[in-house]
């Protein structure tokens, strides 16, 4: 754990260093992917059914590679009650959310009697990756599932590790509306749902986290088809007086940390003693977690406690551009408003960023590794393209014409001055020779 203290955020040569510090993968994951993709695309189902033996230690065949339905509806029953309700009352926040956020359709003449506007469609088919392994990730489920549905996606395929599919994930599947669900992982996973494999059909958007191999994965097919983002560790800024409880802020600061060894948590407050307490809070609940190898690791290598004026706060979050931050204070929108980069915002003593990750609504994909600088957390919409749509009458045609035939000519583009010249019916030359 790094600390700091900052007064002006502007310029402090060790912050900016500290921020500069960024987790890539190595090289020999890009190529082992690059390999593995390869593979997948030339020899398909094959591929896929000989990574399971190899990564997995799974023999799977064509058949049993799917999660039929009578699978999910088995493991969705043996869910506990408590976190089957705890799924319906998180899909149903997480609809509400995103169900506000659908675009609407426009048409309008302009001045030059032209018919200008836009539509927005539902891609048809995208695929979302669910990490498996030692955790079960329902939210991660919701999350990327909801918003696609809402969007009216015709095909949501579901890909997850080999292996048991916890009950909760599957619940999660039920709630969300999923039916399509693959036994694969790992950047082969990326490769089926890029590039189809065997029965599972190939997809225009793959969405949902994953490990290295999978970010590296994502990132190779991209262009073959959209993705989500390049996830990188999880963040956490927690701007903080000392009024809080340094317990609470010590914990919302392990809620990141315990993600990832390589994930980052950092304090921002004005008070020597309160970060001295938090501080103190954490060794002890790491003494307690059952995820506390990883969240030490994390607190160690990555962490940081930030001593600054609470009004510079904004400023350093803007330089952070972290994946969340909380404001925990008395009327935090104060401080909150002046900040323009960050991916969730979470304000009050009472709204830890745990509440965005499971049931606030909205929704816990985000930006990372200073993403925020120029992207937003997944919305509805990822899951729809916007189409322009220009209907040009002749009158409107006559005032447009001439212009596109100065524009083209000017860019050295014949044919696109000649498809206005004839509309125009101007006899003229645009082959370079004489007019």
């Amino acid at each position: 754990m790094r600390r700091f203290r900052i007064s002006d955020p502007g310029f402090d040569p060790a912050f900016a260093a500290f921020l500069d510090e960024r987790r890539e993968a190595p090289q020999e994951v890009d190529d082992i992917v690059r390999g593995v993709l390869t593979a997948v695309r030339n020899e398909g189902l094959a591929a896929l059914l000989r990574y399971a033996r190899e990564f997995d230690r799974v023999e799977l065949d064509e058949r049993s590679i799917r999660i039929g339905s009578d699978e999910i509806a088995a493991g969705a029953a043996a869910c506990e009650p408590a976190v089957v309700d705890a799924i319906a009352f998180a899909a149903q926040r997480i609809r509400a959310y995103h169900q506000r956020q659908r675009p609407a359709d426009a048409s309008f003449v302009d001045a030059a009697g032209v018919t200008m506007g836009w539509r927005w469609t539902p891609l048809d088919a995208v695929g979302i990756y669910v990490p498996g392994g030692r955790a079960a990730y329902p939210s991660t489920v919701l999350m990327n599932a909801i918003p696609a549905v809402a969007a009216g996606v015709g095909r949501i395929a579901m890909v997850t590790p080999p292996g048991k599919v916890q009950p909760a994930v599957l619940a999660a599947a039920q709630h969300a509306g999923i039916s399509e669900i693959w036994r694969v992982g790992g950047a082969q996973a990326v490769a089926a749902l890029a590039f189809g494999a065997g029965p599972i059909r190939p997809v225009d958007k793959i969405v949902g986290p994953g490990n290295a191999f999978v970010t590296a994965a994502k990132r190779q097919v991209y262009g073959v088809v959209g993705i989500d983002a390049l996830a990188g560790p999880s963040e956490i800024v927690v701007v903080a007086d000392a009024a809080n409880d340094p317990r609470w802020i010590a914990a919302d600061l392990l809620s990141q940390a315990e993600h990832d060894p390589g994930a980052q948590s950092i304090l921002i407050t004005d008070s020597e003693a309160f970060a001295a307490a938090v501080e103190a809070a954490i060794a002890l609940e790491l003494t307690r977690l059952a995820t506390g190898a990883d969240a030490a690791a994390s607190w160690r290598d990555h962490g940081a406690v930030i001593i600054a004026p609470l009004d510079a706060a904004p400023g350093l979050v803007d330089r952070i551009a972290p994946e969340h931050v909380e404001f925990a204070m008395d009327a935090p929108e104060r401080l909150a408003d002046r900040v323009r980069h960050a991916g969730a915002i979470f304000l009050g003593r009472h709204t830890p960023e745990a509440l965005g990750d499971y049931v606030a609504g909205s929704n816990h994909v985000l930006p990372t590794s200073r993403a925020a600088r120029f992207s937003s957390g997944l919305s509805m919409y990822d899951f729809l393209k916007r189409t322009s749509i220009v209907n040009c009458g002749p009158a409107g045609f006559a005032e447009l014409g001439p212009h596109t035939i100065a524009l083209a000519t000017a860019e050295g583009l014949p044919a696109h001055a000649l498809s206005a010249a004839l509309r125009l019916g101007v006899e003229a030359r645009f082959d370079g020779g004489d007019q």
